[in-house]
């Protein structure tokens, strides 16, 4: 059974996220071409070549979106601006897109939904990409102007702002692995994303505090990174990991500089002068958001170029994306973070959730089990001393996973991408019982 609203600490906020290429349709409302539409067009990037043109017309179903997250007891809606619909160009506003938003936070406060923005959720402008996109310093700054324009139109309004979310995959999966758009292999880019997306950071936060912006913070993502022996070379192959994916961006900002063991690497394909931008990346924080999902298994690859680790399969039960439930490392990494790097600051486990391939009528039991299990991790965590203040599940609704396409389902409302007919599954009553005040 999913642990009960009662059983946590007296304000603890639930929430469900989305993200508004996955979701909006980027088709609708003026918004112009970001570098995941150019990205999915191109032969073998994405599952069927899918993009998120119409996605889960979003744009059009708002507010019976909002009704489903009212309906389910939720206390907060954390949803992202796309920076494509309100800056086609990178640098004219569209009006109609700031509407939209206009629209979709009144809608959240007339449901009694505390709104979370993110103003990063991926989707850059073509234009800007044509710059380099996180490659090229200045387009780092010009987020300042996305986030100023965010904030005076809608930010008296909202709870919370995070700047980025998960900078990990913005930076190292998209320029490193290439797996992500701009779906480049390039330690050069990599370098300079993995440090550019934070300058961006800073700099919106600066911006933001300038126009009396409260509440600000960042989504980061964490990866327990889990040597697959005892072997020394096994157990310095997980710290490298553990250095690019879990530590670079949170020891950016809070200690003012990169791990030792990324910067081995990265250090020689770093923007010259990197180090004066510190200050600016080490913006106070009002609160940290963390994402979680799942585990990796690293080994060392002898011979192989840096960072010379490879993955070894798990043998712990898997979600349809094959990636391990684990929910001892959600527990971990929040005391870790309140141990290490952050102390009592706020912390909200913005993202947290499983894909599972379920169908209308067929109960999602696997995920209910899941969220059973990560709500038991976030308890632990609290009373480890954490300063843990809310939990938001990935996602409201089955929506365009990226790369994956529309395959891999981590709703707890599945979505017909013939009909866009809107179904809640037996996770999403669960969780309705569970949040229930009464």
């Amino acid at each position: 059974m999913i642990p009960p609203r009662a059983t946590f600490p007296e304000g603890f906020l639930f929430g469900t996220a989305t993200a508004a290429y996955q979701i909006e349709g980027s088709r609708f409302g003026g918004a112009g071409p970001s570098h995941w539409d150019t990205f999915a067009a191109t032969p073998g990037n994405v599952v069927r070549a899918e993009d998120g043109a119409v996605a889960c017309d979003h744009y059009h179903r708002w507010a019976e979106d909002l009704d489903l997250i009212a309906a389910a007891g939720f206390d907060a809606y954390r949803f992202s601006t796309s920076w494509a619909r309100v800056m086609p160009d990178g640098a004219v506003v569209n009006p109609e897109g700031l509407d939209f938003y206009d629209r979709l936070v009144d809608g959240m406060l007339a449901r009694g939904l505390q709104p979370f923005l993110t103003l990063y959720h991926w989707d850059m402008p073509a234009t800007l990409a044509d710059l380099g996109g996180w490659r090229n310093r200045d387009v780092a700054l010009r987020f300042a102007d996305f986030a100023e324009v965010i904030a005076r139109r809608i930010g008296d309004r909202v709870v919370s702002t995070a700047t980025v979310n998960e900078p990990w995959c913005v930076a190292w999966l998209s320029h490193f692995l290439g797996a992500h758009a701009p779906g480049l292999r390039d330690i050069r880019a990599a370098a300079r994303a993995m440090h550019h997306i934070l300058l961006a950071h800073g700099a919106a936060v600066e911006r933001l505090r300038g126009l009396g912006q409260k509440n600000l913070g960042i989504v980061l993502n964490f990866d327990h990174a889990t040597p697959a022996s005892e072997a020394p070379a096994d157990q310095a192959a997980a710290a490298v990991q553990d250095a690019i994916f879990n530590r670079w961006f949170i020891e950016g900002i809070t200690c003012g500089t990169y791990p030792a063991e990324a910067l081995a690497g990265l250090a020689p394909h770093m923007p010259t002068g990197w180090e004066a931008d510190m200050g600016l990346i080490g913006q106070k924080l009002d609160w940290l958001g963390v994402n979680y999902y799942t585990r990796h298994i690293h080994a060392a690859a002898p011979g192989a170029p840096w960072p010379a680790t490879r993955e070894v399969p798990g043998p712990l039960a898997k979600t349809q994306m094959g990636w391990e439930v684990y929910p001892e490392g959600l527990e971990g990494f929040l005391t870790r973070l309140a141990r290490d790097h952050v102390g009592d600051l706020p912390i909200y486990v913005t993202e947290n959730g499983m894909a599972h391939a379920d169908v209308p009528g067929v109960d999602d039991e696997a995920r209910i089990r899941f969220v059973a299990q990560h709500f038991a991790a976030a308890q632990r965590a609290i009373a480890a001393g954490c300063n843990l203040r809310g939990f938001f599940y990935w996602s409201l609704l089955d929506n365009y996973e990226w790369a994956e396409g529309y395959e891999k389902r981590f709703g707890l409302v599945h979505v017909d991408f013939k009909t866009f007919a809107r179904t809640p599954k037996a996770s999403y009553h669960a969780l309705k019982r569970a949040l229930a005040r009464n």
